[in-house]
């Protein structure tokens, strides 16, 4: 074909033209923590609204009672969440009410081809429920009609109180208005995952219903209240405060309330919020928790309280310094930039856990000639650096202690258990401190038998830093440990149908969480796995014991009743054997034998009965019935277990006490 054009017009080219480039396709962007987390909410917890009410909740709770432990003080937290109508959400944004004028632009409209279907369906279920009433069978209740999908939101405010440590009245602007600034930046055991707290529920506020939050907080001994009202600049990640006050704090009360409205779903998310506060009471029965959900129609309303079991709590978790082994290069840098030691003894010595100094010269000596121990830490080189990281990989260092570490404790978790799942057997294990990667981690667990609203079959309960874990269970080391590394039948449970509760709870330093919602711990790690499975055995060994003491009773009862039965003819037909000896014998005018003369005439005269050998008979079978029960439980090794005094102190009491805390215990001296 030719390429020429017709009527002898030019040839056009065929190339393509490059698009065009924006003026700004050359500028470098960047964005601030708040942006950033605004734009990938799903890292932090907030996948959907529903979603979002959940975590909201959480946090709230997770920092009221980190601020009560933080002073010793006995958590009180009350959470509460109001939901809030279209019409009042209007009138708090000041958006007046409309009325829709074109009923077909909204998603939820209904045309005439879908009405005509909608009632030809409801008109075949009536006949079929005439049909049925009229044979006699069961008849259904009626079901609504299609619900159209509608992107219109619901909208809740979230109000926590706590009675807490409260903060700084110049603090809380930047604590909840700047993402990424805190005091839980150490490495210490902590509840928190990214340290946003309520940050990320006030970013989430703002894209929702573009409110802000409220804050009382006052601090012991204050004589006033500090109240603000802000919310944050996405862009700047700076608080935009709106009202920030001291005001009167006539009750003298401390601690923290947070109120913050956001966009939610009750209704998907009602069972999660609950289970959440209900092993929240579990993992720390020395808290008060008082849950309330108001609804617009007041049938709907729902009020939980879950009370204190016991005044005992957890030391507070300590700060430490890093394990040589659980370092990086950026790590080190900043360790560096920070330490206020002179030398390199020094910052070794000081900055690391397990370096003395004789480890210190030791490890100098082997980073070679460039260095000596009273050289300037500030004068270290990149290169020096990386020769010292490289060191602390190869060398062979002392495991970290556990002393930093703050678990429930057993006391503490089979309170929880029982008093939130009243079990018919419960055995709990606190395991020794271990470490993976440096970082000390321990795994305490429970395993209950039987209870209230418990499920036949595995009922898993997860805890990382006595916080639950509600998502993603499936891929859990301790889901997988309790499904796959457990030989349950070895252990008298029956794994369908017996009522298995399974409670693990791992605090560390660091919990190697997978995923971006961070709710499960991987399978991964060997040396939490292998924690798991000893931790849950040892319950299973206790529960085994008991289960056997209980199979032998139930069996003894058994073998009793068996032989009880028999009991009265048994002693009716020796009885009448005996008296016809008896009665032949005086009949012959013998002479009864020696051996037997005396029960023969006590049986012809009637002092000895047919009842009194139902009476002895039934004396041998409860003898009888001992000794074998002993002799088994010798044989099998079923030993009576020690049983310990539980002390519990009054909660009502009144006493004024003085808290000396050490890494080991904390010693209590009242006044």
């Amino acid at each position: 074909m030719s390429s020429e054009s017709p009527a002898g017009a030019p040839k056009k080219s065929t190339k393509l033209k490059a698009p065009k480039k924006s003026k700004d396709d050359s500028l470098l962007k960047q964005k601030s923590p708040a942006e950033f987390f605004a734009d990938n909410k799903n890292i932090s917890g907030f996948d959907n609204p529903g979603k979002c009410l959940y975590t909201t909740v959480r946090e709230l709770v997770e920092n009221a009672l980190d601020s009560a432990e933080s002073i010793s003080e006995l958590p009180v937290v009350e959470i509460v969440i109001e939901e809030i109508g279209k019409s009042k959400y209007n009138s708090m944004i000041g958006v007046a009410d409309y009325e829709r004028i074109d009923e077909a632009l909204y998603d939820n409209y209904e045309t005439a081809k879908d009405r005509e279907k909608r009632l030809a369906k409801e008109a075949r279920f009536q006949e079929i429920q005439a049909k049925n009433a009229s044979l006699g069978k069961k008849v259904r209740e009626p079901q609504a009609g299609k619900a159209y999908k509608s992107r219109e939101a619901s909208y809740y405010r979230v109000s926590c109180k706590d009675n807490g440590r409260g903060m700084p009245h110049e603090d809380i602007p930047n604590m909840f208005g700047r993402v990424l600034s805190g005091t839980k930046y150490g490495l210490k055991q902590t509840r928190g995952k990214y340290g946003l707290g309520a940050k990320m529920a006030l970013i989430w506020s703002k894209m929702s219903t573009g409110l802000p939050i409220e804050i009382s907080s006052s601090m012991k001994g204050q004589s006033y209240t500090s109240f603000c009202r802000l919310d944050i600049d996405i862009q700047k990640n700076t608080p935009h405060i709106h009202l920030h006050e001291k005001r009167d704090n006539k009750e003298r009360w401390h601690g923290a309330q947070i109120q913050i409205v956001i966009e939610g779903n009750w209704t998907t998310y009602r069972s999660k919020i609950l289970h959440y506060m209900r092993q929240m009471a579990v993992i720390t029965p020395y808290a008060q928790f008082l849950f309330r959900f108001i609804a617009e129609a007041q049938d709907k309303n729902v009020t939980v309280k879950f009370a204190r079991r016991t005044d005992v709590m957890p030391p507070i978790p300590l700060e430490t310094k890093y394990h040589p082994s659980a370092v990086d290069l950026l790590l080190i840098k900043r360790l560096i930039a920070e330490t206020s030691t002179q030398n390199l003894l020094q910052f070794l010595q000081r900055e690391f856990v397990n370096v003395n100094k004789p480890l210190a010269e030791r490890l100098i000596g082997e980073m070679g000639p460039d260095f000596s121990a009273k050289m300037s830490v500030k004068s270290l080189s990149s290169e020096q650096i990386v020769r010292i990281h490289q060191l602390f990989r190869q060398a062979k260092f002392d495991d970290p202690s556990g002393d930093c570490l703050s678990p429930a404790g057993e006391y503490n978790l089979r309170l929880g258990i029982i008093k939130e799942l009243h079990p018919d057997m419960v055995a709990t294990y606190s395991g020794s401190p271990q470490v993976f990667e440096g970082h000390p981690f321990l795994v305490e667990a429970g395993v209950s038998i039987g209870g209230k609203d418990v499920k036949h079959g595995l009922n898993i309960f997860r805890f990382a830093n006595r916080i639950p874990l509600l998502f993603e269970q499936g891929a859990d080391v301790v889901t997988r440990t309790a499904l796959r590394r457990i030989n349950w039948n070895s252990y008298k449970i029956n794994q369908t149908q017996d009522k298995i509760g399974v409670f693990v709870s791992i605090v560390s330093t660091k919990i190697p969480f997978k995923g971006t919602g961070k709710e499960y711990i991987g399978d991964d790690i060997s040396e939490i796995a292998g924690a798991v499975k000893a931790a849950i055995q040892q319950c299973c060994n206790q529960l085994k014991s008991k289960i056997v003491k209980r199979i032998q009773a139930r069996e003894q009862q058994e073998r009793k009743k068996n032989l009880n039965k028999y009991i009265p003819n048994a002693a009716g037909a020796i009885y009448e054997v005996v008296k016809s000896t008896a009665e032949l014998l005086m009949a012959k005018r013998k002479r009864f034998e020696v051996e037997d003369s005396e029960v023969l005439k006590k049986v012809y005269y009637g002092e000895i009965t047919k009842e009194t050998y139902c009476e002895k008979l039934t004396q041998h079978v409860e003898q009888v019935d001992y000794e074998m029960a002993l002799e088994y439980a010798t044989q099998s090794g079923v030993n009576e277990e020690p049983r310990e005094n539980i002390y519990i102190g009054s909660l009502e009491a009144q006493t004024n006490y003085v808290d000396f805390h050490s890494p080991v215990f904390v010693f209590r001296m009242f006044q």
